[in-house]
C-alpha cells in the first residue's frame, strides 16, 4: 500500500467516525417505524425476500440507503423508501440498526 493510498483510507475512515458519532440512534429508532413492516421492530425480518438489518455495520447500511436512494440499487420497495431519505436520516438509520446486539447460536 503507498503512503498515498494509506492516507486516503484515514481519511475516508475518519469521515466515517465522524459521521457514525454525529448520528442519532434514538432518531433513528424512531424513523425505523416505517421499516418494521418488512424488517421488524427490532430488525429481524419479518417477511422472507427482506434482510435482517440488526446488528449490521452502520457503514453498510448507509451505503446500501444512499445506493437505493441514489438509483444505484434497485428494488421496488426500497427505491421508494429511501428516496426522502436525508443523510442524517440515513446515519441516524444506520446508527440504530447498527446498535441492535444480535446473537448467534449454533443448531443443535
Amino acid at each position: 500500500m503507498t503512503g498515498r493510498h494509506a492516507a486516503a483510507l484515514m481519511l475516508a475512515g475518519a469521515c466515517l467516525a465522524t459521521s457514525a458519532a454525529a448520528a442519532d440512534v434514538a432518531a433513528g429508532r424512531q424513523k425505523a417505524n416505517a421499516c418494521a413492516v418488512c424488517h421488524g421492530p427490532l430488525g429481524l425480518a419479518t417477511v422472507p425476500d427482506a434482510p435482517n438489518l440488526a446488528g449490521q455495520p452502520a457503514m453498510y447500511i448507509a451505503a446500501q440507503l444512499k445506493a437505493y436512494r441514489g438509483g444505484t440499487r434497485q428494488h421496488e420497495v426500497m427505491t421508494m423508501m429511501a428516496k426522502p431519505l436525508s443523510d442524517a436520516d440515513i446515519d441516524n438509520l444506520a446508527a440504530w440498526f447498527a446498535s441492535l446486539k444480535v446473537q448467534v447460536q449454533p443448531a443443535p
